[in-house]
């Protein structure tokens, strides 16, 4: 007990710190928005009252169903069609579905209109011989593209429970009588039934707080997250009651969300038996072709907004019109050399933010892992907090905190730079804490016992040990902190637009060719670092891990 509480430890007052830190920059701000949704009585009142309100929290709802359900059900299959079969273009199809994940939505959306929207590429095609596509605005379009965005977090999670199933359970199952159809479905769904849970979970709480698919393309449709940021930059918004009361239903949504999935896995009496996974059994002639169009077809629609951008960038157009077929580099040497202030400002910010999130995160997960004391309990709740807030309710909160007051950062880059760190910090503390609870605390141990002060230990011992969970971390802070939108749209100033940003204001004057070249550029900033810590650093950054032998 005594050294729960030893206040001369150096490892204390760094939790109180970090506590601080924290309270400062990620409770502060979320009381705020809780008081300031009770604050003159009006805005719950008026979300009651007004039907416009209702609607858009009953659409928000069931565009998450609809594409929580239609992502379980094409990430689900694919999955399991990958970790138990071979059939021609395997290698592709495992790989490809994880570069959606880096796709930024506002290029994901903006493409997805080039191809299908009322002047889209196929919509044309169609149309020239008197096939007349539906509009891709409204409920067809969010439902479409969000789903083959984010069926991918449905599709990582499966393979990895599917590829960890000891294939002994089935084999068991069918010795006793089982067919085989009938042990799968009696003893396998059972056991990776948490892991679809989990990434379907996500999904929900994703589409909940998604902004830039919802109003690039919700156009009519009334959504939580889109009326949340109309409130936050009406000429009332200096009022915050509205925007808040919109923010604290959000922040209520996703953590009744959070608390259902708690209580499903803390009842759940399945886990997953490691062992030797059942080998993928090849699929030929004509069985093994079906296989592979049908995967490979789900995967080229996931892919149409990379192939779209690259097309558009490098397409000559005359203000809204691209003149498709006639090819220029004028869009991108405005991006590089006119106009380069939004690529600076989202390298600098990005860098920025990633530096301090993984330093703040290595330094806590560290102490809430191997120095526990009465505060460390509270750091490792706090820190998963960001998880539950969209990135237009942090930029609410952020805003309504910091615009006066003893901390005016609101117009400068700083409050950007927070937001991301914000945002990201679960990430860095995950990866950290994951790799610290490998470590043995016999070595500190015997590098104190030899003289070497607890925190030296921890900078020369601990440090190297814990670098390629820092570095996987740094590269997926970076990757999705430089791809932000949602949070910076709100709280960034004149001059200080970064390429997300640029790019949602391109698409609202019609600029297609010019945000495909920022788009363009934004993916190329994103999957370098990716590429290089998974080529020549061998990172596993999506959790799939390696592939088992085919052979």
């Amino acid at each position: 007990m005594n050294r729960m509480i030893d206040v001369r430890s150096v490892w204390f007052w760094l939790s109180v710190a970090a506590l601080v830190i924290m309270f400062v920059f990620i409770v502060y701000p979320i009381i705020n928005i809780v008081t300031s949704s009770f604050s003159n009585g009006g805005g719950w009142s008026q979300i009651l009252s007004e039907q416009r309100y209702g609607e858009a929290i009953a659409n928000s709802l069931m565009l998450a169903a609809i594409v929580t359900v239609a992502c379980t059900l094409v990430g689900v299959p694919l999955a399991y069609v990958t970790a138990r079969f071979r059939f021609p273009g395997k290698s592709l199809i495992v790989f490809l579905p994880l570069i959606t994940l880096v796709i930024p939505e506002v290029i994901a959306a903006q493409t997805w209109l080039m191809m299908l929207g009322n002047n889209g590429l196929i919509t044309r095609f169609f149309r020239e011989y008197g096939i007349i596509l539906p509009s891709f605005y409204g409920w067809f379009g969010l439902v479409t593209s969000m789903t083959f965005i984010y069926y991918t977090y449905v599709y990582i999670g499966t393979v990895a429970a599917i590829s960890g199933f000891d294939a002994h359970l089935e084999e068991a199952a069918q010795s006793l009588g089982s067919s085989p159809a009938r042990a799968r479905l009696k003893v396998m769904v059972p056991v990776i039934a948490p892991a679809i849970l989990s990434g379907a979970l996500l999904v929900f709480t994703m589409v909940i707080g998604n902004f830039a698919i919802s109003i690039i393309l919700g156009h009519q449709v009334q959504l939580l997250s889109v009326m949340t940021y109309r409130a936050a930059v009406s000429e009332g918004g200096v009022n915050p009651v509205m925007q808040s009361t919109l923010a604290s239903v959000s922040i209520l949504i996703v953590m009744v969300v959070l608390f259902i999935n708690r209580w499903i896995v803390a009842r759940g009496r399945y886990e997953v038996v490691q062992g030797r996974g059942a080998p993928p059994s090849a699929l030929r002639g004509l069985e093994g072709v079906l296989i592979a169009l049908a995967a490979g077809t789900v995967v080229l629609i996931s892919m149409l907004p990379m192939i779209s951008v690259i097309l558009g960038a490098f397409t000559r157009a005359r203000g809204p019109v691209m003149q498709w077929g006639t090819w220029t580099l004028e869009n991108m040497e405005r991006v590089f050399v006119t106009a380069p202030q939004p690529l600076v400002n989202s390298l600098v910010y990005a860098g920025l933010a990633t530096c301090i999130g993984i330093s703040f995160s290595t330094v806590v997960s560290y102490m809430i892992v191997k120095k526990r004391n009465l505060i460390t309990p509270l750091l490792d709740y706090i820190s998963v907090v960001p998880l539950a807030l969209s990135g237009t309710v942090l930029g609410i909160g952020l805003i309504i905190s910091f615009h006066t007051g003893w901390l005016p950062l609101t117009g400068t880059a700083s409050i950007i730079v927070l937001a991301y760190v914000v945002r990201r910090l679960p990430f860095g503390m995950r990866n950290a804490s994951s790799t610290l609870y490998n470590v043995p605390n016999s070595i500190e141990e015997a590098s104190i016992s030899l003289g070497s002060p607890p925190f030296r230990t921890f900078v020369r011992v601990v440090l190297p040990m814990m670098a390629p969970a820092i570095a996987a971390a740094a590269v997926l802070t970076w990757t999705t902190s430089v791809a932000e939108l949602s949070a910076s749209i709100l709280v960034y100033s004149g001059g200080r637009e970064t390429l997300p940003i640029q790019i949602f204001r391109l698409l609202d004057s019609a600029l297609m060719a010019y945000a495909s070249a920022c788009g363009l550029t934004l993916i190329g900033v994103i999957l370098l670092p990716i590429m290089i810590a998974i080529k020549v650093f061998r990172m596993d950054l999506f959790g799939v891990g390696k592939p088992r032998s085919e052979s």
